[in-house]
């Protein structure tokens, strides 16, 4: 069966397969076999961790555009429109392709039954290979040994971090679930890994897989300064004076890193010109975004433990005086009291709202997991929206406000237009 329209098409997809979630690749292997969809003509990037996935991704499409190549990204989850996720050169996929790419997997399925995440994953291979891209980048959706994603071998891969998050489905130590990520490497391939002291389950594997592994403060390394930001490797040498993305260094110092490793497996070479061009057009939507001022109002999706920390590590340190204001609801599954114990010594004034979503965690949940470490909310408000306008009220022109918690926390400010 087929539909006319994306939105039915993704309203019918998330209620064909049983499970949300059904991590293997038996039976999407098999439609992708159909389809001739596990191959691309160009080399792959695929990116697992985390967190710091999506900044990564961005990172290498800027420089990737800035050096005249077609590139075709693949991320998710998407903020406001399911079209996000599928780019090339940048632009989301039309809706019009994007339903004949999910025909073209209806077609193909047969009897086999495919998750949301499943279906749309080959919809985008397929219309990758259509548009003859140079390159492709993929961001895993959920750990990478048994992700739909995985279904493609690697050129180089890359895993930016490694925390306790989806332990349902991961594991419940960092060990377990870097060896989750880990099952995106490919014997011989180079592999790239964001931390300065990746769990040793990774390193052993890439040895076991004979991958040349470039780790972050061994292989490749960067300062950041007032003005600009300094990053050297191997293939690049040093490079001085590089212009601030629009998000965190940690994690374009990470892609440089894979862009040095694509020279040594594939015929395309970034030089520091393309570097410099590229790094001021680096920037994702939700991630340490900027809104508004007077007061600042930052948006991020953080929702682990790992992820808020880094938050507050990479926001503009507070000034003197200036109070901040969290505007905070998360998913009912999600390490809640981690989050919270992550941000309290960071947080003023507490505002809590419900997320009236698939998983989302209730206001009278989230202001008792408050409570439980002796934190009082300023208001309690059913909806982010409403949320944020009571935070701005109270909030003086120098303080700010930081909305986060959840992608759907920060979708619902941006799908409001406040």
């Amino acid at each position: 069966m087929t539909f006319p329209t994306l939105d039915a098409w993704l309203q019918a997809l998330e209620q064909r397969h049983p499970s949300a979630i059904d991590l293997g690749l038996e039976r999407v292997g098999q439609v992708a076999d159909r389809l001739a969809a596990r191959r691309f003509a160009v080399p792959v990037i695929t990116v697992a961790g985390t967190n710091g996935k999506g900044s990564t991704v961005a990172t290498l499409v800027a420089i990737a555009r800035a050096a005249g190549w077609r590139v075709a990204s693949y991320t998710s989850p998407h903020l406001i429109r399911f079209n996000e996720r599928i780019c090339l050169d940048g632009e989301p996929v039309a809706d019009a392709d994007l339903v004949r790419a999910l025909d073209a997997v209806e077609a193909a399925r047969g009897d086999v039954s495919l998750t949301y995440f499943e279906h749309t994953t080959l919809a985008a291979f397929w219309w990758f290979q259509r548009q003859q891209p140079d390159l492709v980048v993929l961001e895993v959706g959920l750990g990478g040994r048994l992700d739909a994603v995985n279904l493609v071998d690697a050129d180089v891969a890359v895993i930016t971090s490694v925390d306790l998050d989806h332990q349902d489905w991961l594991g419940d130590t960092r060990a377990q679930i870097a060896r989750e990520k880990a099952g995106i490497m490919r014997a011989g391939r180079p592999v790239v890994l964001g931390e300065r002291e990746p769990q040793p389950v990774l390193l052993e594997l890439a040895a076991a897989l004979a991958a040349p592994a470039a780790i972050k403060g061994h292989d490749y390394d960067f300062t950041v300064g007032t003005d600009g930001w300094s990053w050297q490797g191997a293939a690049f040498g040093r490079l001085d004076a590089l212009p601030l993305p629009g998000l965190a260094c940690e994690n374009a110092a990470t892609a440089l890193a894979a862009l040095q490793a694509l020279a040594g497996v594939s015929a395309l070479r970034v030089d520091a010109t393309a570097i410099r061009a590229g790094l001021p057009l680096a920037a994702v939507s939700g991630r340490a975004q900027r809104i508004a001022t007077a007061p600042d109002i930052w948006l991020d999706v953080g929702h682990n433990p790992h992820g808020v920390r880094f938050l507050w590590q990479h926001l503009p340190p507070a000034t003197a005086g200036q109070e901040t204001h969290a505007v905070f609801a998360m998913l009912r599954d999600k390490d809640i009291d981690g989050v919270i114990a992550a941000s309290a010594a960071q947080v003023t004034h507490w505002w809590p709202a419900g997320l009236d979503v698939a998983r989302g965690c209730s206001l009278a949940e989230l202001v008792a997991k408050l409570r439980a470490q002796g934190l009082q909310p300023a208001g309690e408000h059913e909806s982010v929206t409403a949320a944020l306008a009571a935070a701005r009220q109270q909030a003086r022109a120098d303080d700010r406000i930081v909305v986060f918690g959840s992608f759907h926390t920060v979708a619902a400010i941006l799908a409001s237009g406040d």
